[in-house]
């Protein structure tokens, strides 16, 4: 019967779906669900996004501090250890590169040149842990998306000669027409990390991503202060391609440049617009040299296992992950300045939210018949590092995860009307977030940024591309009791105004009554997982389904 509702869910909203599901959530999934509580959002946030945990840089001592906070309180829980090996930690080794950029780069052209200022025009930092990173002269050229999709029949690159050169790269994926990518959805191939992948595949030994607000989903001050001081790396593997620069240039820089070598970046980027694009060399060149410090360190991933009630299900899990780290200090910070990047709603919210589950889990007077598991993944903001090695290393074989929860921000507006699905439309999980949403007399909105690209841009893709279907949730802007448009603009002012800032900090006028909502949604979504036999799947053609099919194949033959 529930699967015969299920398979008509995305045909039905509002009124109609809502009567359809006011038994779908038990008496004691309610009752267990009443641990999700404002005040111990509240407490869990306040702790760790303390002064005292100095913004929980990578393998600092904030760091090492939040780690032991969520572990203890899993202890505290009753919760078994989860990690390989059987601890509450999962350690994983990290390549700090601090690298020192001159004050100012020139690009020259024929005895011309155009100079740019570190930071306020560009950020450039090494790609590879070497103590000096030099580019001599390298040939500067326009690449525009820097995208091979083979399904869209698009390559920007046409078999030129890029091997030694620096690409000019733009931050997105082509967008004007929607039968192509997905029109104003973001795809990965519109992140800055797949620019760089992709320019060190091909040999490039640099790549400057342009830098636009409305590409990036942030300003440039998000770029100042995301990617200045130490960044961090798992350790590369012998062989693995790297680049030797990584930056990024603000908009005006990179016209500049383009003018420098007598074109328009206007009429490059449109020129880009189409697959017959190719690359366009700029005859300009550049000289630079990046003197790093580099440092091995260790951070680790927190993980905690309810056992599964059935025997026959408890070797599979469903496994909810947040991110327990930030970005740290501001380096250089000035006397009286606040120094700290505090990290509250990122993502010591998702943190809270995660221990609250837990909490909710336990009160269950049955176990799930899957397994559950807790992992506080370290790394996230270094580009889904502890994720990452998560994926690589999982305690469940891929195949036999159900499914990925994943929670970076909560709700601190208040309660809504609606709840944002991040990827909406890509696996069957929908069907049981839209029942659960309906329970509460919600309905379930697609992502209100989707040029954003947020699916790709947090820990649930890490789990997503070993074929793990994963739910991540944000908040609705539909607020209860505001104008309508109320809840989009508190969003993005606070992109705006502090995210990746030291203003994200905890504040007495946090509405967590939404966030409680949203939680107890998510809490629901695990239990319904972990007790309904049959997997989740991606939906057919998904980009992940076939790593899916792969999964299932390798536990299937063992």
């Amino acid at each position: 019967m529930r699967a015969a509702i299920a398979a008509g869910l995305t045909a039905l909203t509002g009124a109609a779906l809502a009567a359809l599901t006011p038994a779908v959530i038990t008496p004691a999934e309610r009752t267990a669900a009443r641990a999700i509580r404002p005040e111990r959002l509240r407490a869990d946030i306040r702790f760790l996004a303390s002064d005292l945990l100095e913004g929980r840089g990578p393998a600092t001592r904030g760091d090492q501090l939040g780690q032991a906070y969520i572990a203890a309180r899993f202890e505290g829980m009753g919760l078994e250890p989860g990690a390989p090996g059987g601890s509450w930690y999962q350690p994983f080794d990290v390549v700090g590169v601090t690298s020192k950029s001159p004050e100012t780069i020139r690009f020259v052209r024929s005895g011309d040149g155009v100079d740019l200022r570190a930071r306020e025009d560009f950020i450039a930092y090494a790609g590879t842990a070497q103590t000096e990173s030099r580019l001599d002269a390298a040939e500067v050229v326009f690449v525009g998306y820097g995208i091979v999709a083979p399904e869209y029949q698009w390559d920007d690159f046409k078999g030129a000669d890029l091997e030694g050169k620096v690409l000019l790269v733009m931050n997105n994926d082509p967008e004007d027409d929607p039968a192509l990518f997905a029109g104003k959805t973001r795809l990965y191939y519109g992140r800055w990390d797949y620019k760089y992948d992709m320019a060190a595949r091909i040999g490039a030994a640099g790549a400057i991503v342009i830098h636009t607000t409305p590409s990036a989903g942030y300003k440039w001050q998000v770029v100042q202060t995301s990617w200045s001081g130490q960044q961090f790396s798992l350790p590369a593997a012998s062989g693995d391609p790297a680049l030797t620069v990584k930056a990024w240039a603000t908009e005006e820089a990179c016209r500049r440049i383009a003018r420098l070598a007598g074109q328009d970046l206007d009429a490059l980027r449109a020129a880009a617009q189409k697959r017959d694009f190719r690359p366009v060399p700029l005859g300009v060149s550049l000289s630079l040299v990046l003197r790093s410090d580099v440092q091995k360190k260790q951070t680790a991933n927190v993980i905690a296992r309810l056992p599964g009630g059935d025997p026959a299900l408890a070797d599979e899990a469903v496994i909810y992950t947040a991110h327990h780290d930030h970005l740290g200090t501001k380096p250089g910070a000035q006397a009286g300045q606040d120094a700290i990047y505090n990290g509250a709603l990122d993502n010591a919210s998702g943190v809270a939210a995660l221990l609250a589950i837990a909490e909710a889990m336990k009160a269950l007077p049955e176990r799930p018949r899957r397994s559950i598991l807790f992992a506080s993944v370290g790394a996230e903001e270094q580009g889904l590092l502890g994720s990452k090695y998560l994926a690589a290393n999982p305690p469940v074989a891929p195949g036999r995860l159900a499914a990925d929860i994943n929670m970076d921000g909560i709700n601190i507006w208040g309660r809504t009307k609606d709840v944002v699905a991040v990827g909406l439309g890509k696996s069957s999980l929908d069907d049981w977030i839209r029942l659960l949403a309906a329970a509460q007399g919600r309905e379930v909105a697609g992502d209100p940024f989707p040029d954003h690209g947020s699916f790709y841009r947090s820990d649930q893709f890490s789990l997503a591309r070993i074929g793990v279907p994963a739910a991540y949730l944000k908040a609705g802007t539909s607020v209860v009791d505001r104008p309508l448009g109320w809840g989009r603009e508190q969003q993005e002012a606070f992109v705006a105004k502090d995210y990746h800032q030291p203003s994200d900090e905890l504040r007495d006028d946090w509405n967590l009554a939404g966030a409680v909502e949203d939680t107890q949604l998510l809490f629901y979504l695990g239990v319904k997982v972990a007790n309904t036999t049959p997997l989740p799947a991606w939906r057919p053609g998904d980009e992940f389904e076939a790593a899916r099919r792969k999964a299932l194949a390798e536990v299937a033959g063992r």
